[in-house]
Order: C-alpha cells, then structure tokens, then sequence
C-alpha cells in the first residue's frame, strides 16, 4: 500500500488545475507548470481536492502511485509559493559573483567556471560565498543546485567546496606523523 500516493492533495485558493486526458496543467500566482500521467494512473478532481488510483497492485503500480501524488503535490507547492536552495561555499579564495544572466564560480582551478541562467530560475548571489537558487519546479531547482554543487564538491579532509546550505560533511583525520 502505497501511504504517498493515497494522500489527497489539497488545491490552494489561486490555483487553477487543468486536465486534458493523462495532461495536467497547475497554474498558480507564480507560473504555470506541465505535466503528463503515466496511462496506468488516474487522476480524480473533487472540487479543491486531487487524488490518484493506480490499475493493479503490483510493484511497478505501487511505486508510480506514490511518485505521481508527490509530483503533482510539488507542482502545487511550487506555484503558490516556489522552491529554493541555498549553497555556500568553504575555502580560501572561492568566490561567487553574478553578472547580467551570467553566474561566476572562482573555486580554485586555473580558470572561472561559468553558468549560464536557466529558464525559469532565479540566481542570486547575496554575497561572494553564497549562491541562491530559486524557482517554481522543484526538479530544475534541484538539478541547478546539484551541477554547481558537483564542480567542487566538499572534501573531507579540510571540508573545502561547495556545499548545500545545513549539509554536514564528515571530516576524516588526515596523515599521522612520525
């Protein structure tokens, strides 16, 4: 039994949830997101109120259940008040800086690593060792943050690199003398 999937997904005054066969589109104060159900789920609007049924109970059933309630709970979390992540950088002379739609990382190599902005993301860089990263799909947002995060990622030897903003990283003990 599914738990995720069952849940019943609550409509928020301002959004607006479109059907058109397995298409759904959420359109909220922030934006608008798309998305299209496997043919093996189906959605059933009660007025301000969303839940989905899978076809059989098998395993493949069960766990597209569960990741379609969670998709569609995001979509709704993401037009009404979006998502963001927090990165911070640790380590002698990183730098972060944002020109025009242009994000800059100085983490260390001989050369700056640049990114270019997203559509529908918002790149913030509060100050030189911080970087924000907003936006109304939790799956952009996150693969955004994780391909600055993977440039240099945390070592654990000094815990130097690009981290998540709350991320613990484990130290290891380095080298014993003599």
């Amino acid at each position: 039994m599914s738990r995720i999937g069952n849940k019943i997904v609550t409509i928020p005054a301002g959004v607006e949830v479109k059907q058109d066969g397995q298409f759904v589109t959420v359109k909220g104060p922030k934006g608008e997101l798309n998305y299209t159900i496997n043919p093996e789920i189906t959605m059933h609007m009660d007025g301000t109120e969303v839940s989905f049924t899978r076809a059989a109970e098998d395993k493949k059933h069960r766990a597209l259940h569960g990741t379609t309630t969670a998709n569609f709970s995001n979509m709704v979390e993401g037009v009404t008040n979006g998502f963001s992540k927090t990165l911070k950088m640790v380590g002698v002379g990183y730098r972060a800086a944002k020109s025009g739609s242009k994000l800059t990382l100085s983490v260390g190599y001989s050369h700056p690593v640049d990114f270019e902005d997203r559509e529908g993301l918002t790149v913030e860089v509060p100050d030189a060792l911080t970087i924000k990263i907003s936006g109304i799909s939790k799956q952009a947002v996150g693969d955004f943050a994780a391909e600055v995060r993977a440039i240099r990622p945390p070592e654990p030897y000094k815990g130097k690199g690009i981290r998540y903003e709350g991320e613990v990283v484990r130290r290891k003990e380095g080298k014993t003398g003599k």
